[in-house]
């Protein structure tokens, strides 16, 4: 793999984001052809880094790809797309497998024959064991493999500490086409354009939006913000899923903890030490996740209480800490020994399951423009996500992705033309933006995300968000103006726009359905809205 800086202005793909589902995408592409990846932080930072629970996919004999399926659709509550689905899990097996050559350390056990077998853990809304995990550090060692299995790619080139700004965009015979993307050199402050064949958008989610999130601080919704400005059709982006277990600290503190604790026994109670899950769904705490946040949420606001407890206080104390090592670790350093006491928990904002809409190719309707992972809407998720579907999706679809971006490389490269004037995301001035300024911007922001378009919403909260969000929108704009680029400026403004699409997406479906649950309309309407919710410019 080259690691030095890329001289030349062309390259056969370009990959924004250096996560899973980029990985996958880039070991395609770069066996023969030149690619390229941007990412804005180290190449290991990314949304799969943090995912705890694992990849779920049909590897057992009591399982089968019907069960994987209608789990999958059971959890989307009548939204997903059921070829996209049907692609996901009969071409998932061999994703995972694809991930086990590679050297992945998975967890195993050995059963009483004597023989080892992968360890599959099951986890909300699964009828089966099927999740493939590596203790509780999945999303890591599925980003350690598929590095290592680039690093001695000749065509790969790897820059780090590049901030994508805007797609590069021309017109071919009279169609939008994407040709590239400008970037933010972070060391330098130069902006610098990337011309490519075909250009992947790999960015990750958008859980920083909101004040309470498991997501790292890179997951600001870049991608689906510079869709959005090249003319991209987003969809269903009111479906934000709230993990229902993050750790509650009076500091700030806040982590995963993963569903895997409840699918190996972990019990929810009040504050009183009573359980409640019984009352909300016949799956008990491991119900889908929608209906164990909603849960969550109302047993605090019933008992003005601001957390629940996760008990696994009658688990083995050196089961819980092989088992769970991280989680073990991270709260034994906040002094909860979760063998003694349970663990304080919140839901926070987790997974978009809407995005950036693509085929079952990975194209978005944009020529030249494929998308993957969780800045996408595949169709895969509809309005709730089916825990540890997300991994898999990036790497099913990153695949196909990438076998279908090299099958059109001939004719992209025939229409190598002129990039088109940059879009106004490009115009700066020339002062440094206060970081106060900025910072006072994005709490307000958070804030209002929490407060107004969250777990549960209705109208006039909605209504209110959009009007705070464009109040800030504007206070952003103006900033941008008169400073010079930098790269938690632009976050701001993606984290504005991205906010701006969830409470208008919010505001369009008259309904509750998965993530979205709306007080003003409290039934699932499938009559009028068994649908995507699509926005385009």
């Amino acid at each position: 793999m080259n690691t030095d800086a890329v001289s030349a202005d062309y390259v056969d793909f370009l990959v924004i984001g250096s996560g899973i589902a980029g990985l996958t995408f880039a070991l395609q592409t770069a066996q023969r052809h030149s690619t390229l990846i941007l990412t804005k932080k180290d190449r290991a930072e990314s949304n799969t880094n943090y995912a705890q629970g694992g990849v779920a996919a049909v590897l057992s004999d009591d399982d089968s790809f019907t069960l994987h399926i209608e789990d999958t659709l059971r959890a989307g509550a009548g939204l997903c797309h059921e070829d996209a689905v049907d692609v996901l899990v009969h071409e998932g097996k061999e994703r995972v497998e694809d991930l086990i050559r590679l050297g992945a350390q998975f967890s195993t056990e050995t059963d009483p024959d004597g023989r080892t077998h992968l360890s599959l853990g099951r986890e909300g809304g699964h009828s089966r064991n099927r999740i493939v995990h590596a203790v509780d550090r999945t999303g890591w060692e599925c980003e350690r493999t598929l590095l290592a299995a680039t690093r001695d790619l000749e065509n790969l080139s790897i820059l780090e500490h590049f901030f994508v700004i805007d797609l590069a965009m021309c017109e071919a015979d009279g169609t939008p086409r994407c040709t590239g993307a400008y970037a933010l050199d972070t060391a330098t402050g130069e902006i610098r354009l990337f011309r490519a064949g075909a250009v992947l958008l790999a960015t990750g989610g958008c859980g920083q939006v909101y004040l309470h999130t498991t997501n790292p601080a890179i997951a600001t919704g870049d991608g689906v913000a510079m869709a959005w400005n090249a003319g991209a059709a987003i969809a269903n982006m009111e479906f934000i899923q709230f993990h229902p277990t993050a750790l509650y600290h009076p500091e700030g503190h806040s982590f995963l903890i993963s569903e895997a604790v409840r699918g190996e026994g972990g019990i929810l109670r009040a504050s009183d030490g009573s359980t409640f899950m019984e009352n909300y769904h016949p799956m008990g705490a491991l119900a889908p996740r929608d209906i164990v946040a909603r849960a969550i949420h109302a047993e605090r606001l019933k008992r003005g209480d601001p957390c629940v407890y996760l008990d696994v206080t009658h688990l083995d104390r050196e089961f819980l800490k092989n088992r769970f090592p991280t989680i073990f670790e991270r709260c034994l350093s906040l002094g909860i020994d979760i063998s003694r006491e349970p663990i304080p928990v919140v839901p926070a904002a987790h997974y978009a399951c809407g995005g950036v809409q693509t085929d079952l190719q990975g194209r978005t309707c944009i020529p030249g423009l494929y998308a993957a992972g969780e800045v996408t809407c595949t169709g895969v998720h509809g309005a709730n996500r089916l825990a540890s579907n997300s991994l898999l999706e990036a790497m099913v679809f990153g695949y196909r992705a990438a076998k279908d971006a090299l099958a059109n490389l001939s004719a992209a490269n025939e229409l190598r033309h002129d990039v088109a004037a940059p879009s106004d995301a490009l115009l700066f001035g020339g002062e440094p933006a206060p970081r106060s300024e900025i910072r006072r911007l994005q709490t307000a922001l958070k804030a209002c995300m929490n407060d107004n378009a969250g777990i549960v919403r209705n109208d006039r909260d909605l209504t209110k968000a959009e009007e705070i969000v464009e109040e800030i929108q504007r206070q952003i704009d103006a900033l941008l103006r008169r400073s010079v680029p930098a790269a938690d400026l632009i976050e701001l403004r993606n984290m504005a726009l991205v906010s701006r699409l969830i409470i208008r997406s919010a505001r369009l479906r008259k309904e509750s359905r998965g993530l979205h649950y709306s007080t003003d309309y409290p039934e699932r309407d499938d009559v009028h809205w068994k649908r995507d919710t699509v926005l385009s410019r």
